[in-house]
């Protein structure tokens, strides 16, 4: 008979749960102190280390409802069961809240491999902020990361409509001089806010690394993209 353990879930995990959830409503949180996502689509795949250490393994079937009922509580207490946890609040209340097949979630079966990186850049929080904000009120689906040799930009726009608003702005230099494309659609710009080191193969796929965080994500760009090298 498998042992309950207690554990106490920091404000920080379960901010990195709910931006998770707007990944994959799904998880499978493995024993340790790692929690991973992947998208259904397989398009964006996310993995941060938390405070906590879980002895136990669970899935969740729809991590949003959970993180309703934990914000029931003011305070809560976590006690993790083979097929269940129980969530207890401060006033002695508790719910039972049992765990999904693993069979039925979307899980990640092997880890990424990142090819050969071609450009790298930073995105500061604000930027991230100013580019989603743009992306909203203008309602552009694709963000592109490019340069014509010079700087490197980020830009949101209708790249299916040439006469389409844009709205961009420079984010770096571009050391190598090479001419560039990297598409991606916005509705997958899923990353907490942060500044992020931005490491991009490619036509393949874009590594986003918080920098205050051990958290990454990775997103796949669009097929249209491309890259001719520079020096």
């Amino acid at each position: 008979m498998t042992t309950a353990t207690n554990v106490k879930i920091s404000k920080r995990t379960l901010e990195l749960l709910k931006n998770f959830a707007s990944i994959n409503s799904n998880i499978l949180v493995k024993p340790g102190k790692r929690i991973k996502t992947i998208s259904n689509y397989k398009n964006v795949l996310a993995e941060a280390t938390i405070e906590e250490e879980f002895e136990l393994g669970f899935g969740i079937w729809d991590l949003n409802k959970l993180l309703g009922t934990v914000s029931l509580f003011e305070d809560p207490s976590f006690e993790f069961h083979e097929k269940y946890m129980v969530i207890y609040g401060e006033n002695g209340a508790k719910v039972t809240y049992y765990y999904s097949e693993p069979k039925l979630l979307t899980t990640i079966t092997k880890d990424l491999v990142m090819p050969d990186v071609a450009v790298s850049c930073e995105i500061g929080e604000e930027d991230f902020k100013e580019i989603q904000r743009a992306a909203s009120v203008l309602q552009l689906p694709d963000l592109k990361i490019s340069s014509n040799g010079e700087d490197i930009l980020l830009t949101v726009h209708d790249r299916k409509d040439p006469s389409s608003n844009n709205y961009s702005f420079v984010v770096g230099e571009n050391s190598d001089d090479a001419d560039f494309n990297f598409y991606f659609k916005v509705e997958n710009m899923k990353m907490l806010p942060g500044e992020y080191s931005v490491d991009i193969c490619k036509n393949s796929v874009a590594q986003f690394s918080n920098k205050n965080l051990d958290l990454m994500y990775w997103v796949a760009m669009e097929p249209d993209s491309n890259y001719n090298g520079g020096s």
